[in-house]
């Protein structure tokens, strides 16, 4: 097995594999490593590993050399179709999605916010009537920071998706990634508008356009929990939770800190860790149908390892934040991956530099344009 795991998230893992290792006494021979090219060679010197966990983009790749999940066993029941499809190539089924996030929630101090006399909005207008809110009583609502050394822009990126998932659904943003829609359409350029009139104003994000741009995320994170808070929200996946915890470890998770889902968003934006097979052995066949099965869903959520797609995880997180999150992803209508990391041809760091470059005030159309060039030769549309 290959993965990229490690320290604790890899002894969750061992956690969650432990029953079936018990049951069929077989020996795991796990690697850890981040380094893409590992994997790469192993499979062009024609010794890949049984089974991979790792990106979408990978299934794409290995199309020709991956063994199909329901010939190896796999309960396609237990997943919703917009958790098969992203791992169907041409037709064949040949990943299984294992470990899950969701980025479209929004980090706030419910302290803060009862202070204040603000509530949590269910509606993207009643969000709007807020942030409003917060500017006439002087605060500033968002912590907006995007600097990531070459990957600046990626949350941008992100909070731009989830508008999307508001303004036109999950639909538009599946078309997009397909290259159905160009990337400088009406509807993107609405969307960054929308994003555009909070990055760029001090009024609405800390420091502005300048301060969007240099602020490194994680700092980002951090504002609206200092003592006293810099800003009242921060858009940021589901990791955020772990950052404010290590940063600020007397705060409560339920308390000082929790997240709500972007309202009015009609499906999920998350990232999700696939398995895939090299090889069809019976420890992979037994591995494949533990992990589908319901009893391997429920394992996953007890063992408090991110979210899991299999549908035998709902309502058995124990985590608070984890069941929060896990509800969120059991009722939602939709779940797209990231456009910029699931479009392959350089596009993700094309998206970024029309994001960077908006907010540094430069031509919308032109940025757009640019990047939906890089999109159109990337899907071959």
């Amino acid at each position: 097995m290959l993965y990229q795991w490690s320290g604790q998230e890899e002894a969750k893992l061992n956690e969650i594999l432990k029953p079936l290792v018990d049951a069929c006494g077989f020996v795991l021979k796990p690697e850890s490593t981040r380094d893409q090219a590992l994997l790469d060679t192993k499979v062009q010197a024609g010794t890949p590993p049984d089974i991979a966990f790792w990106n979408v983009t990978q299934l794409v790749q290995y199309q020709d050399k991956l063994i199909p999940m329901d010939q190896l066993g796999a309960d396609k029941a237990n997943y919703a179709p917009f958790f098969t499809d992203p791992g169907t190539i041409n037709g064949k089924w040949l990943g299984l999605p294992v470990k899950a996030d969701i980025k479209t929630i929004i980090w706030y101090s419910p302290v803060v916010f009862e202070a204040k006399g603000y509530t949590v909005p269910t509606t993207w207008d009643e969000l709007d009537a807020l942030v409003e809110k917060m500017v006439a009583n002087g605060d500033v609502p968002w912590s907006m920071g995007m600097e990531s050394g070459d990957a600046t822009g990626w949350t941008g990126s992100d909070f731009i998706q989830d508008i999307l998932l508001v303004q036109q659904g999950p639909q538009y943003v599946l078309d997009l990634i397909a290259g159905k829609i160009p990337y400088n359409d009406a509807g993107v350029k609405q969307a960054y508008e929308t994003y555009g009139k909070w990055a760029k104003d001090p009024k609405y994000t800390v420091g502005g356009a300048a301060g969007t741009l240099s602020t490194p995320f994680l700092d980002a994170i951090y504002k609206p929990f200092a003592d006293p808070p810099e800003a009242m929200m921060v858009k940021q996946s589901g990791f955020a939770g772990g950052e404010i915890q290590k940063k600020f470890p007397d705060l409560k998770y339920g308390t000082d800190y929790d997240f709500f889902p972007v309202p009015g968003a009609q499906g999920l934006q998350g990232g999700a860790d696939w398995l895939m097979a090299f090889n069809d052995t019976p420890a992979v066949r037994a591995l494949v149908a533990y992990l589908s099965s319901t009893t391997g869903g429920a394992n996953w959520a007890k063992a408090s390892f991110d979210l899991s797609p299999n549908k035998g995880a709902n309502g058995q997180y124990t985590d608070p934040a984890l069941i929060k999150k896990g509800a969120a992803l059991a009722n939602t209508q939709g779940f797209t991956p990231d456009i910029g990391d699931t479009i392959t041809g350089g596009f993700g760091k094309a998206e970024w530099t029309a994001i960077v470059n908006f907010v540094n005030g430069q031509d919308l159309d032109t940025q757009l344009a640019a990047a939906a060039q890089v999109q159109q030769a990337a899907t071959g549309q």
